[in-house]
């Protein structure tokens, strides 16, 4: 359940966020860190703008349910953020980075979170069936995006049963 995929305009969005490579089983290692990301912008008195995102940087060969991928976890904030571990996130420590500005594809999701492969699927075939080129480059088998972001809307205090959250897919389209 969820809307129709449409084309969007975003902003350039200042975030901070932790990276990492992960596989699909051992996602939640790196989703187990957005509350140490949530803390370290408290510590410095910063506010998250919006809920967690996941950006998939790297989609590794295999495809999503079989590689391994380079995945930001992290949160919108009002400005950027510079931080010791520079753009990089050395060690993966929280860094300060901002999300492109441009054309994006999305489409939301209201239900559990396992929901999104197939809500993934059918945004990549409405795409491909609109023509649309994504900001994507391939490189031994990898995906390397431009911007390809899972954010979530609900906030899980005020409602803990995942069969009611919102998520947001945008992915980036070439210019």
């Amino acid at each position: 359940m969820g809307t129709q995929p449409a084309i969007v305009e975003r902003a350039a969005q200042p975030f901070v966020g932790v990276r990492s490579r992960v596989t699909l089983p051992r996602f939640g290692l790196l989703a187990d860190r957005l509350p140490e990301v949530l803390g370290w912008l408290g510590e410095r008195g910063i506010t998250a703008t919006d809920g967690p995102f996941f950006q998939y940087e790297v989609i590794g060969a295999g495809g999503l349910s079989g590689g391994e991928h380079q995945v930001v976890a992290g949160f919108p904030v009002a400005e950027r953020v510079r931080t010791d571990s520079g753009a990089q996130g050395a060690d993966g420590d929280p860094f300060g980075g901002v999300l492109p500005a441009g054309h994006y594809a999305a489409v939301t999701h209201i239900g559990h979170p396992d929901g999104l492969i197939e809500v993934t699927a059918s945004l990549l075939k409405w795409a491909r069936a609109k023509g649309l080129e994504w900001d994507m480059t391939r490189a031994d088998g990898d995906e390397i995006w431009g911007c390809r972001l899972e954010s979530y809307k609900t906030d899980p205090r005020v409602e803990p049963d995942l069969n009611n959250w919102e998520t947001e897919l945008s992915f980036r389209l070439r210019d």
